[in-house]
């Protein structure tokens, strides 16, 4: 049991790694591109399952190490904390009993980005571009992937019973997606916040508004829990989401003040100085949260093509490489 005021001291080791009164968090060092976390709520008579992964083998891993638990507890739910492939390319692996549950906005932004898709990128003619997703995705097999949809979708909030125990599922997106749910265990103290918080990664906004992101940070910081499982990282507490916020607001402050000086957001993401934040892996997602940035502070400005995103940020890691 995780005595209240006290956060668990857990090893960050691939693998599961229990917590404490029926919880467990799967954890993928070092966080990098596609390596996430997820995590295991169980009851009395079955189980909850917070995310799957990026691929089939590394979902069949994980659920193969979870056995031990599920063999008497079975998988009865699986909660989709957001549409990014590294949080639910795995659903086909989870028994067919097993009820699968996103919100509306996160079913619906899974169809934008099928594993296929980032399988093609991966042999693009553009020598850049297939380099950098070479990088960030080279480790993943994609191919066998036919996918599986969530079974139920929901608004705002959703509470999910396993016996006596609530776990309660709360949409606090739009920020790094266009929909970031959280898995609160009140019992247990203890929340699921899935790509809302990294820690030792650096956070990417492909959705915004940033704004909303540092809110959601708040909101968890003020929740009456100890331990915290991010989407990417080892397990923290408060802090390590009070650090994503600061991050956050310190690219904000410094893309409006390029903006305002008539930059382009290209030109501005390489100008940041990241100071403190140097040391974060993957800084080449700064490209996109800045371009996100310009995007909150001119809601005219389209979207820009995740291609054309992938194809900058390996411009900027390979110029931070020299």
């Amino acid at each position: 049991m995780v005595n209240c005021g006290e956060r668990m001291s857990v090893d960050y080791t691939k693998g599961l790694h229990e917590l404490g009164d029926g919880l467990w968090a799967y954890l993928q060092p070092r966080g990098q591109w596609g390596y996430s976390n997820a995590g295991l709520i169980a009851g009395d008579a079955d189980s909850l399952l917070v995310d799957t992964l990026f691929d089939l083998k590394l979902t069949a891993d994980m659920l193969e190490q979870m056995r031990p638990i599920t063999r008497t507890r079975p998988i009865g739910s699986l909660v989709n904390t957001h549409a990014n492939g590294d949080h639910c390319y795995g659903n086909e692996l989870v028994p067919e009993r097993a009820t699968i549950y996103a919100t509306v906005a996160a079913a619906e932004e899974m169809k934008e980005a099928p594993p296929s898709r980032l399988n093609a990128l991966k042999s693009a003619p553009d020598a850049e571009l297939a380099d950098f997703v070479g990088y960030a995705f080279g480790d993943f097999d994609f191919s066998p992937i036919t996918g599986r949809d969530p079974d139920e979708t929901f608004d705002g909030e959703l509470t999910v019973s396993l016996g006596e125990r609530r776990v309660i599922v709360r949409d606090l997106g739009p920020a790094h997606t266009l929909s970031d749910s959280i898995v609160l265990v009140p019992s247990a103290r203890t929340v699921f916040t899935g790509d809302l918080t990294f820690v030792g990664g650096t956070p990417i906004a492909w959705a915004g508004p940033i704004s909303n992101w540092t809110k959601a940070c708040e909101t968890i910081a003020k929740l009456d829990v100890d331990t915290i499982v991010p989407g990417h990282g080892p397990v923290t507490d408060k802090q390590g989401v009070l650090d994503v916020k600061r991050y956050l607001e310190f690219v904000f402050a410094e893309a409006r003040q390029r903006y305002e000086a008539g930059m382009d957001a290209l030109e501005a993401a390489f100008d940041i100085d990241l100071g403190e934040f140097s040391e974060l892996g993957d800084s080449e997602r700064i490209v996109v949260t800045v371009e996100t940035a310009f995007r909150d502070l001119d809601p005219s400005r389209p979207v820009a093509d995740r291609i054309t995103l992938f194809r900058t940020m390996g411009a900027y890691r390979k110029r931070k490489l020299r």
